[in-house]
């Protein structure tokens, strides 16, 4: 017995060490659990659009009359599930790369300088650093160089120490608004979360990759809704057991559409006030917004341009924003007036 159990749990090694052999990428116990998330979130897709076109002939009848409405409908569905592959392969904007490209950017720069009295940009202008900011706003390209230290410690308030704004795991120094994911194990810039089913963080270069993916995702759970109640409410004679099928899963939908619902209000939210769910959340645990008032958005720009950093601003573009000054705050935090709504202060 136990010699056959041998042979067997040898087997079965050998087959596992071939087929990872032939797919590398699933040698890794964090990329076969993504994978098996991937593969999840594409078989329900599958099954609740599916199970639609196998029980309900009136849809399929439809289809023969008017194919472009189940052609949209389909197409919907296909950009929804590209758009997922697309945000939960985009990278979240990793502290450390951007500490990388400005030192090898530094380094670039002292070469060509002792060299030439070329500015470095005319060699490597791949690189653009901004530093937001209505006081300090300025461009790192290679021809004013810095170090990541200080380039850091320059957004900090004067008399900072390095050590408080140094993460402990990756030991970098962390701009404003990065944060350390313990699942990623890495630095994040804007840290918004770590999404579960992304299998991914949610930050500053994918956070609206996110957000159009929530969009879709609403409006494709709600276009598929209507269909299962169009097909529960037709007075057609059917087994039972077809209605108690479809009516599980249009509670398990229901659910679904509320939950995508408010998380889609919820980020609309954050970004008309340029916030991360971290960032709201956690506000008394963050040491730079302990003390600013919960009304006060210190990072809002206004409407207008948070929108427009948000959805158009290059994401070749590493955008670090620094802390406000009082005098910011206290502008912030002055009350509206109807002179302030006519001049459109908030946007």
């Amino acid at each position: 017995m136990t010699t056959v159990m041998g042979i067997c749990r040898s087997f079965r090694d050998r087959a596992f060490a071939r087929f990872f052999h032939c797919f590398p990428c699933l040698s890794d116990p964090a990329r076969r659990s993504s994978w098996g998330l991937k593969v999840t979130f594409v078989m329900l897709h599958l099954i609740f659009v599916g199970i639609l076109f196998v029980f309900d002939g009136d849809l399929i009848e439809k289809t023969k009359k008017e194919p472009w409405y189940t052609a949209l409908y389909l197409l919907l569905l296909l950009a929804t599930l590209v758009q997922y592959f697309i945000t939960s392969s985009s990278s979240p904007g990793y502290v450390v790369d951007v500490m990388r490209a400005v030192n090898e950017t530094n380094v670039i720069y002292q070469k060509s300088s002792m060299a030439s009295k070329q500015p470095a940009s005319s060699q490597n202008g791949s690189l653009n650093v901004v530093i937001e900011g209505s006081q300090s706003g300025r461009n790192f390209q290679g021809s004013n160089p810095s170090s990541w230290t200080k380039l850091v410690m320059d957004m900090y308030p004067p008399g900072t120490s390095i050590r408080s704004c140094t993460c402990s795991y990756c030991n970098v120094e962390q701009p404003p608004r990065a944060k350390h994911c313990h699942d990623c194990d890495k630095c994040v810039l804007q840290f918004d979360h770590h999404c579960v089913w992304l299998g991914s963080c949610v930050g500053q270069y994918n956070h609206c990759k996110f957000w159009w993916y929530i969009c879709e995702e609403t409006a494709l759970c709600l276009w598929t809704g209507i269909l299962y109640i169009m097909y529960l409410k037709a007075n057609i004679s059917r087994p039972w057991w077809k209605d108690a099928i479809m009516i599980l899963l249009l509670i398990a939908l229901s659910i679904s559409i509320i939950f995508l619902l408010l998380l889609l209000l919820f980020h609309i939210y954050l970004v008309l006030t340029n916030q991360t769910t971290y960032e709201l959340v956690r506000r008394r645990r963050i040491p730079y917004l302990r003390r600013i008032p919960e009304r006060v958005y210190p990072f809002s720009k206004g409407i207008c341009r948070n929108l427009y950093n948000f959805c158009c601003v290059r994401s070749s573009i590493y955008s670090l924003e620094p802390l406000p000054s009082s005098q910011e705050l206290e502008e912030k935090a002055r009350p509206y007036t109807c002179l302030d709504i006519l001049t459109c202060r908030c946007c």
